[in-house]
């Protein structure tokens, strides 16, 4: 008894040590002591400081409204521990098994009452047998005895007594012990209902955070971009074209010359979060170019996909010019449709960068050799570096007839400005267009070759004057009435 009276007290103390809030308090009083009261109530004051233009800021409400309410539900929670089971645990400890052991040591104290009046009735017994006056200690040894069978009596009842709450003790055992199975059913009670508490308010809370829109853009999945952005061409990829297409199309060595790390990191971050302050990074258009090329190199997948891999370096393996053109139209054909449209909308630009290659340096040869691994890796093991090295030479063969014949892989014009969030820079005088003009028939899946790649006697030319199509004269593309003035800013509603 003695040793379940110290287990079941210890294990009382442990119990309320594991509450968070004050025993024996009313619950209005409990719920504010907790610390998860205290947790709600800071991430709210928090929350409306920063405002609710603030995504920070709206999600310490949001979250410190739940933490509020699971605080209430924690608060319930140890309510019922305490009446349901610590206060009945107490009273075992404290109560019930004390009572028994005091009856214990109370018998234990009759006996010695019963056996010290038994010895001396013994003796008197004794007196009357050897000595004279036989009528007084027969008195008194009929005293003696009396106080014998009130002592034995006594003896018995908390005998009696002992005994009975020692086997209603026993038998109520089961009950004793259900307390902790009480306990583990109401954490497991407890937790549900936090859980269907948390559930049911996490859907809301998530659709709040992904509705939100400035969120980063380098290394995010190109179709999560554009869903969330509402967007037809990544926000990198136009940004960085519309500047390069005002300061960068004459600047030699694009691409290949690498810009300042502090600069192209804070133009990086200044387009993850579409800042409005891109004014600066106009007049460094190395910083630009580096920033496409990263967000390119960035993405969780190749631009031109994982999936399509093998089958552009088998076009590229392909002997006959006109044959390995077809086969890379047909791969480039079968691009997913967001790919798709990047793709078109960066190879019309590199190709109308490739058109000032007299004053860039910067051929359709030179632009495949430093951006096409940026576009195309396989998916191995191994550094990017690695898996650049592995492919370039594929890769460079596949990117440099694509910039040479972009009309014809993508005959129909591309509005730079797709978003209209910039104002088109004024066409260049004398602008012409280097490439061929599209010559396909857009009924059979079958195209026609570039007619750049006949000769006049329908042989087919030398290697590098294929790279090399007939220039043809176009007309300048439509610019915008204020040309001067180029909205250098992205919207913070992309």
């Amino acid at each position: 008894m003695e040793l379940v009276r110290v287990v079941s007290h210890n294990t009382h103390k442990r119990m309320v040590a594991c509450l968070q809030g004050q025993i024996g308090t009313d619950a209005e009083k409990r719920h504010k002591k907790l610390p998860l009261t205290s947790l709600s109530q800071a991430m709210q004051d928090g929350g409306n400081q920063l405002g609710e233009e603030s995504l920070i800021g709206k999600m310490m409400e949001m979250c410190g409204d739940a933490e509020n309410r699971l605080a209430s539900e924690l608060m319930q929670h140890e309510m019922n521990i305490e009446k349901e089971i610590l206060d009945p645990l107490n009273q075992l400890a404290e109560l019930d098994i004390p009572n028994i052991l005091k009856q214990r040591r109370q018998l234990a104290k009759l006996v010695l009452d019963y056996d010290s009046a038994r010895a001396r009735w013994l003796q008197a017994t004794k007196s009357i047998i050897s000595g004279t006056n036989t009528q007084s200690l027969t008195a008194k040894a009929d005293s003696l005895k009396e106080e014998v069978d009130e002592a034995m009596n006594k003896m018995e009842l908390c005998k009696d007594q002992l005994s009975a709450d020692m086997y209603n003790f026993f038998s109520k055992e089961a009950d004793y012990a259900r307390y902790y199975v009480m306990l583990l059913e109401a954490q497991a009670d407890y937790h549900r209902k936090s859980l269907t508490l948390l559930e049911s308010v996490l859907p809301t809370i998530q659709a709040q955070q992904d509705s939100w829109t400035e969120k980063p853009a380098f290394g995010t999945a190109l179709d999560e971009h554009l869903k969330r952005s509402s967007r037809e061409i990544a926000l990198p990829i136009e940004a960085c074209v519309m500047m390069l297409l005002e300061t960068g199309m004459k600047e030699e060595g694009l691409f290949r010359i690498a810009a300042g790390a502090s600069k192209l990191k804070k133009l990086k971050a200044a387009l993850d979060c579409s800042t409005s302050q891109l004014e600066e990074f106009y007049s460094d258009p190395h910083a630009v170019a580096g920033a496409l090329k990263s967000y390119l190199r960035e993405l969780p997948e190749p631009l031109m996909t994982y999936q399509l891999y093998d089958e552009w370096i088998q076009a590229s393996n392909v002997s006959d010019p006109d044959k390995r053109l077809q086969a890379l139209w047909v791969t480039c054909d079968q691009l997913p449709k967001n790919n798709k449209a990047n793709f078109r909308y960066l190879i019309k630009f590199l190709a109308k960068l490739a058109q000032e290659s007299d004053i860039n340096k910067m051929t359709p040869s030179n632009i495949a050799i430093v951006l096409g691994p940026n576009l195309l890796w396989a998916k191995t093991e191994g550094s990017l570096a690695e898996m650049a090295a592995a492919t370039s030479v594929h890769v460079v063969t596949i990117i440099e007839p694509i910039i040479q014949h972009a009309d014809w892989f993508f005959p129909e014009d591309v509005d730079f400005n797709v978003s209209g969030m910039f104002s088109m820079p004024a066409p260049l005088p004398n602008n012409v267009n280097h490439l061929t003009p599209p010559d396909y028939d857009s009924g059979t899946i079958e195209r026609k070759r570039p007619g750049s790649m006949v000769g006049p006697e329908g042989e087919l030319p030398r290697r590098d004057r294929a790279r090399e199509p007939r220039p043809r004269a176009r007309s300048p593309s439509p610019s915008s009435n204020n040309t001067s003035a180029v909205l250098r800013s992205l919207s913070r509603a992309y």
